[in-house]
């Protein structure tokens, strides 16, 4: 499609859950709902629309050594294209993909800068290693060169206890997530186990990934101060085989490691009956491959989320909680087209028919 093109998407779009619209056009890159005058070069596209899909937990630039180079990112980057995907909250990357920015093709990156983590006690290559006294400038550092969001590694293998373990003192983690705010930057935190979690709540951070360690008397504080989580199924189907790897060594770890994973669909199930904000991700670019956007959503409908509550996970809902548009007047024309309803089914979403990013046809 060229650049004066006019798109008109017929059928359809799904502006919203209840917002449900017949047909949008896209006009120099940009969404309106009003029909242009005279468009000499119009292209029709029909079915059903939603606003391009939201990773919320994804690394592009990282594999399971760490930093990879910039062609590897692209690859990744475009593999999360291909399945819908075209804003990402990358969760922590050691590497620099600022260069992204300039690339009208590839996913808008929302960035965590680098993770924060305490001194080996995360996967070697990935993280700032530091101590408790140095969190609170790592962090600040981090919010400014990041696009509004920190990560920290909130619990890890302590391998002197054999099992998962904290890794901040409560006065460290207060005065670091202050500082981030003070900059302007939410706070985010892998967490796998509940220890950590007090702390974390109290010292005020915004969001938690994982979140496989939440308890009957930790939801409701979740639920009452807004804090999201950001499940990672697809990544917490993994931890069967984690366990089976370090049993021999930290049987004590396994046996965790294997209960949280059991588990992992009541704790999703339990903290959405409570009413705390859910997001989609993937955990894509550590040992989990790209483009797992789709799965993620069908995982999130296993735990008890209606499949317009795991859509809006990944589209309307995901997009509000991380300030940007979704299909409204004027917004960059971000969106994805199928033949199916995928309210009726959310398998539908791993077969997108056409994906337009920033107004350009780009599958």
């Amino acid at each position: 499609m060229s650049d004066a093109a006019v798109l008109h998407i017929k059928g359809r779009v799904l502006v919203g859950p209840e917002d449900v619209r017949d047909e949008l056009w896209v006009v120099g890159g940009r969404v309106t709902f009003e029909r242009p005058v005279g468009p000499a070069d119009v292209r029709t596209v029909t079915g059903w629309v939603l606003p391009g899909l939201v990773d919320a937990h994804c690394h592009v630039g990282l594999d399971e050594h760490g930093a990879v180079d910039e062609a590897t990112s692209e690859k990744q980057a475009l593999t999360d294209r291909a399945a819908g995907t075209l804003l990402i909250r990358d969760a922590g990357s050691a590497a620099d993909t600022r260069w992204v920015d300039d690339r009208e093709d590839l996913p808008k990156i929302i960035r965590a800068g680098r993770h924060i983590a305490r001194t080996r006690r995360y996967i070697r290559n990935y993280a700032h290693e530091i101590e408790p006294g140095d969190l609170a400038a790592y962090v600040r550092q981090e919010a400014r060169r990041g696009d509004g969001w920190v990560k920290l590694v909130g619990d890890w293998i302590d391998r002197e206890r054999g099992d998962l373990a904290a890794c901040w003192p409560g006065e460290a983690l207060r005065e670091a997530i202050a500082a981030a705010h003070e900059e302007g930057a939410r706070v985010t935190a892998h967490c796998f186990a509940a220890e950590s979690l007090p702390d974390l709540l109290a010292a005020g951070i915004d969001c938690v990934e994982h979140a496989t360690g939440l308890t009957e008397e930790l939801i409701p504080q979740f639920a009452a101060r807004g804090v999201a989580i950001v499940p990672t199924l697809v990544n917490i189907a993994t931890f069967p085989s984690l366990a089976d790897g370090g049993e021999a060594k930290f049987p004590a770890w396994s046996a965790h490691m294997r209960r949280l994973h059991e588990k992992r669909y009541d704790t999703v199930g339990a903290a959405h009956d409570a009413g705390i904000p859910i997001y989609v991700g993937t955990d894509a670019g550590g040992a989990l491959a790209h483009g797992l956007v789709a799965d993620e959503v069908a995982e999130l409908v296993k735990a008890g989320l209606s499949p317009a509550e795991a859509l809006s996970a990944a589209s309307w809902g995901a997009r509000a909680w991380l300030g940007r548009d979704g299909l409204t007047e004027g917004a960059a024309a971000d969106l994805v087209v199928y033949a199916e309803d995928p309210r009726a089914d959310v398998r539908v979403l791993a077969d997108p028919q056409t994906i337009v990013l920033r107004g350009r046809i780009v599958r």
